[in-house]
């Protein structure tokens, strides 16, 4: 479960944040997109116990899912395809340029005095 170790690896970079603004924090937000590999539930999961015993303990982790975002190489145009349908549904070119969901993103913290 590769969630673990991302869950702890957040807590140490949330953890020196929070040293840095002098702080406690309250929530951390984090995008993860659809072809990140990170299942959202095992990540809660292990966030979980990986905060278990830390300054995080209290914590809450927010987890906004990103779609996926694509642009056709061929004719430009932009859309958000089923995983399963990775062609333009106006030239049907297969190639395309990913532009989001690959994101594992660690954006807000919510820190206070």
């Amino acid at each position: 479960m590769h969630e673990l170790s991302i869950a702890l690896s957040m807590i140490d970079r949330i953890e020196e944040e929070a040293i840095r603004h002098r702080g406690k924090v309250r929530s951390a937000q984090v995008k993860i997109g659809i072809l990140s590999g990170v299942d959202c539930e095992a990540l809660k999961f292990a966030w979980e116990i990986a905060r278990m015993g830390t300054d995080l303990e209290e914590t809450e982790l927010a987890i906004e899912k990103v779609a996926l975002l694509v642009r056709c190489s061929a004719c430009a145009k932009t859309y958000s395809p089923e995983i399963q349908a990775l062609f333009c549904p106006d030239c049907i070119t297969p190639v395309q340029d990913i532009l989001g969901g690959k994101e594992l993103e660690l954006v807000a913290l919510e820190i206070v005095g």
